[in-house]
């Protein structure tokens, strides 16, 4: 009896073990690795985009493990997993909220820090409801229907993500944005379908770790498509064709002190404008701003006719949409340039104070301004003033806005753009409409000086990249500070300025008004994706009892 009660159990093969903190301590290595999927602070190199295929395999693993699977408490232990994988990947992407509220919304450091774990908290519930779903349906039907249902289950709940809260930063899909093959399906899918295949092909590695009877086939078919499909981040192709030039001017404006040019300044800094608006040809980086980055003058021979449009960034400066002086200056480049006139501002009227981009014509008309529809919470409006009534007192930079209510197409020599501002390019949904509607070439205004030196600025490049995609077309991304550039419809950056510069960039662009299946129809394949996990929801809710083998 002794000798019985000495002897140490068994001990279980790592695939099968059920410790609560194994299983957290995989969610936690998922959440590192999706992290090491974006941007950290700096363009993403490509060899760490290509983590994006294993990264979900170690918290897929921990959902679905046999061990895990035959725990009573199995649904409370797979949503737990989940939402802190979760956590920690929201507050390793989105850590750049601390130093803007610290610097710019003049919160204490605690506070500061407060606020990102809250939002991480929040966000981290839609991985929960991922783990919950994916434990529901191993439980219920098995672990070949669990993995099989996840990149279903993924895409769904990165489109509630979109639609709930309005916050779907950095979906999985991006970290693909330099893949020209994979990209090939945002045409149709919008970055949903990428989440899907990186999930898929995930799923298909956890099945190979988990299931030894076919381990080669399931390992071997994930290892292809991964390497096939991998490829794409590494091959070059043919530059897109322009026909135009434009002219992107970066004001490199203080964020925090608000430059309103006063007095005598009302001469020198407007010339700036128009001096920088008469040229033709700039210094500029050949691709994203970087150490290896080539910078000098791109071949600038073809920009003998006028401009096809001059931008001037989303920036807290002078101009005022209602302000004679600033009518004046839009209407004095217009004419000197012959070129439209994109300019960023506030848009003052009766109705009230909105975030916009003003359309003048090269004659000097003023054909009329785009009003921002999607504002950033906390930062142009307060959702739930009640409940929120004490954020005016904290955070001294929010400035109460309108929203707008049309997205605009505007018109100039022939050709159709669509504005948006900042903040909107990572609402594919919303931004695809301008190109429905009619617009030839993207325009995003925008102040990335908010961000300061973190990956926010190059998370922001890369979404906004997506946009081009998904809708063949090219895409002028003007911003404050930077990054400052051309985006072609395969998502290439052509060209782009130097950051923290005072500058402007002359870089060529196309129109094109062909509409691709994503533009006419948005996210079909998302909701086709939600429907599928609705499906399967109800099917195994009321027709299949629970396995008693987790296996």
């Amino acid at each position: 009896m002794a000798s019985a009660l000495s002897t140490p159990p068994a001990r279980l093969p790592l695939a099968e073990r059920s410790s609560l903190a194994f299983s957290v301590l995989l969610g936690l290595i998922s959440a590192v690795l999706l992290d090491f999927c974006f941007p950290v602070a700096g363009p993403l190199p490509p060899w760490r985009a290509s983590l994006a295929w294993i990264a979900l395999v170690p918290l897929l693993w921990a959902l679905v493990a046999p061990g895990n699977a035959a725990h009573p408490r199995y649904l409370r232990r797979a949503t737990l997993t989940a939402w802190l994988c979760g956590v920690l990947w929201y507050i390793l992407n989105c850590y750049w909220i601390y130093q803007t509220m610290l610097l710019y919304g003049h919160l204490p450091p605690l506070a500061s820090a407060t606020a990102v774990v809250l939002f991480s908290a929040i966000l981290g519930l839609y991985f929960g409801l991922f783990g919950l779903l994916v434990a529901f349906f191993r439980r219920r039907s098995g672990l070949i229907p669990a993995l099989a249902l996840a990149p279903f289950l993924w895409s769904a709940i990165e489109l509630a993500a979109a639609r709930i809260t309005s916050v779907p930063w950095d979906q999985f899909g991006y970290s693909q944005v330099d893949n020209l093959w994979l990209t090939r399906i945002a045409p149709f899918t919008g970055v949903y379908g990428i989440s899907f295949v990186l999930v898929a092909v995930g799923a298909l590695f956890t099945l190979a770790v988990l299931t030894p009877p076919i381990r080669g086939i399931a390992g071997g078919a994930a290892l292809l498509v991964t390497l096939v499909l991998q490829c794409g981040s590494f091959v070059k192709e043919a530059p897109a064709p322009t026909s135009a030039y434009s002219v992107l001017l970066q004001p490199n404006i203080n964020v925090e002190a608000g430059d309103v040019w006063p007095g005598t300044q009302w001469k020198g800094n407007p010339n700036w404008i128009l001096e920088e608006s008469l040229r033709t040809c700039t210094r500029a980086y050949l691709g994203i701003p970087g150490s290896d980055t080539p910078f000098r003058t791109p071949d600038c021979s073809h920009n003998l006719a006028p401009p096809g449009v001059v931008v001037w960034p989303e920036v807290d400066s002078w101009f005022t949409s209602n302000d004679a002086r600033t009518q004046g200056v839009l209407r004095s480049i217009a004419t000197t340039t012959h070129a439209p006139v994109i300019a960023g501002m506030l848009g003052m009227d009766v109705t009230g104070t909105y975030n916009s981009a003003v359309f003048t014509e090269p004659d000097g008309t003023i054909a009329g301004r785009y009003d921002k529809i999607h504002l950033v919470p906390f930062g142009e409006y307060i959702p739930y003033q009640q409940l929120f009534s004490m954020i005016p007192q904290i955070t001294h930079q929010l400035s109460p806005l309108q929203r707008g209510s049309r997205r605009k197409v505007f018109h100039a020599d022939g050709h159709a753009f669509g504005i948006f501002v900042c903040y909107e390019s990572v609402f594919a949904d919303e931004v695809r409409l301008f190109a429905k509607n009619g617009a030839q070439v993207l325009v995003n205004i925008s102040d990335d000086g908010w961000y300061g030196d973190t990956s926010a600025p190059w998370q922001h490049l890369n979404m906004t990249r997506m946009r081009a995609i998904e809708n063949d077309r090219w895409l002028l991304l003007d911003t404050n500070s930077g990054v400052t550039t051309a985006i072609d419809p395969q998502g290439r950056v052509a060209l782009s300025a130097p950051r923290h510069t005072l500058t402007s960039l002359v870089a060529r662009y196309g129109y094109r008004s062909d509409l691709t299946f994503y533009t006419r129809f948005g996210d079909v394949f998302a909701y086709l994706c939600a429907a599928i996990g609705l499906a399967a929801l109800l099917l195994s809710a009321f027709t299949s009892a629970p396995r008693t083998d987790p296996r």
